[in-house]
């Protein structure tokens, strides 16, 4: 039975799909104008391997995840640059997606973005005006009427009379309540926009995610998803201007994954300690990265260092290790196991993906200890742990190829020449060359492993 904490009640609760057999989830994506950094690389692995749990639990999933392309920030960088926001958005788009496919994320079904859905935005203004929720101010805005709406703050929880006191008081004036926000923005000279019934403008960030969802997947959905920070007040202003729109229910489930520290320290470029997934990748393989980002609970802080990247590289290879000298590519995975029966228990306990990857350790512990006695069912339990890997998103990549990761700066070629040359001095018994062959591999950082009369070889990360 599958349970998900959901931010709205608060509380863990049993997931029943609206529609049995078929999920619905909207996820708030990237706001291009930049690189993704690590936070962003976090959202999108967490989200992804949620999707992969409930496609291999038998569910039809829906994974709508939009993008951002008008912002005042694309503006921005993009007049800094001299180039139009289009160019500089679909810059930033081609390079998330490459990141995606480094991190082996999976694309959504479908991913709307803002500047294709002008005409829905348009609609949902008007709509909230005619039903007196939203009123166009006198210079070219439109605002939503925070007042109109009783269940405002019913997803953060906040205090409608503290946001009143803490609002800040601008200099502009148009709005009727300092907590009203904005539904369209007046262009300023020379800035893109669009053609509306309130002038030439452009959208506010949170209709344009109120419109795209409904559009995408109906008035009512199973999950909406995306960071711990978009709670308040994006995502309070999604359900504010959804359901005031069409009366209905907007979103059953509310899920949030949790933030991302740098050395226990806020990541801020001011900190000089902001890092894109570019900056992470170029340091350590991309497997290591995703698996470091699913070792910690989705909802839960993460502190990204170096020393939890390495144990991060320890632990796959570890799992790899296992896998090592296998043949396990065409061999079905073993059926009904108690391994299986429990990395799924931990998974629908709202996707406890660390207790799920304790499991994997378990079977990579009795992998090797069949390997060791030369039982062939270490072939079946090693296509398990890929296939339950899978579903995090990791150890797919062959064995070798993994362990061997990082050896650019030596001559694989040349070191496999040195192994064959030790296996010929083993097999001859003349010990004294082999020693000197793993001393010559030793210093090279190479690892030298027997078995069976063989030696191979891999990266020594310590």
């Amino acid at each position: 039975m599958l349970q998900i904490y959901n931010t709205l009640t608060q509380q863990k609760e049993k997931f029943t799909p609206i529609e049995p057999g078929k999920v619905k989830m909207y996820v708030c994506g990237i706001t291009t104008y930049d690189y993704c950094h690590l936070g962003h690389g976090r959202m999108l692995v967490v989200f992804d391997v949620i999707v992969r749990f409930l496609r291999a639990s038998g569910l039809d999933v829906t994974y709508v995840r939009n993008i951002t392309d008008i912002d005042d920030k694309i503006i921005n960088r993009a007049n800094e640059l001299g180039i139009a926001f289009d160019e500089l958005a679909g810059k930033f788009i081609d390079i998330m997606h490459e990141d995606e496919k480094a991190l082996n994320i999976l694309p959504p079904d479908i991913e709307p973005r803002a500047t294709g859905h002008m005409g829905e935005i348009i609609q949902m203004v008007e709509t909230l005006i005619a039903k007196g929720i939203a009123y166009a101010a006198d210079n070219g805005d439109v605002y939503y009427s925070v007042k109109e709406f009783p269940d405002y703050t019913k997803l953060s929880h906040r205090n409608l009379d503290e946001l009143m006191a803490g609002a800040r008081i601008e200099v502009e004036t148009a709005k009727k309540d300092p907590r009203d926000f904005v539904l369209w923005k007046a262009a300023k000279e020379g800035e893109p926009g669009w053609d509306s019934p309130w002038g030439f403008g452009r959208p506010g960030w949170h209709i344009e995610c109120s419109a795209m969802s409904t559009k995408c997947l109906g008035n009512t959905f199973d999950i909406h998803g995306g960071g711990s920070d978009l709670i308040f007040p994006h995502h309070e202003n999604e359900i504010a201007q959804s359901e005031g729109a069409t009366g209905e229910e907007f979103a059953r489930v509310w899920m949030h994954n949790g933030s991302l520290r740098i050395d226990n320290e806020k990541m801020s470029k001011s900190l000089n300690n902001f890092f894109t997934i570019r900056d992470v990748l170029a340091e350590y393989p991309a497997e290591v990265v995703r698996f470091f980002l699913v070792s910690s609970h989705y909802r839960s802080a993460i502190n990204f260092s170096r020393d939890n990247l390495q144990q991060s590289y320890s632990a796959l290879e570890r799992l790899y290790n296992a896998l090592k000298g296998l043949d396990y590519q065409t061999m079905i995975a073993k059926q009904g196991t108690d391994y299986e029966a429990r990395f799924n228990t931990a998974m629908e306990d709202d996707f406890n993906s660390p207790e799920a990857i304790s499991v994997l350790y378990e079977l990579a512990r009795d992998i090797n200890r069949l390997k060791q006695t030369g039982d062939d069912g270490a072939l079946p339990l090693a296509a398990l742990l890929v296939k339950l890997g899978t579903i995090l998103g990791v150890l797919q990549q062959l064995p070798q190829d993994f362990l061997r990761e990082g050896s650019d700066d030596v001559d694989a070629d040349y070191i496999d020449g040195l192994i064959e040359q030790r296996n010929t001095a083993r097999a001859e018994k003349n010990w004294p060359m082999a020693d000197e062959i793993r001393d010559k591999l030793t210093a090279l950082d190479i690892i030298v492993e027997d078995k069976d009369g063989k030696s191979s070889w891999r990266i020594d990360r310590d």
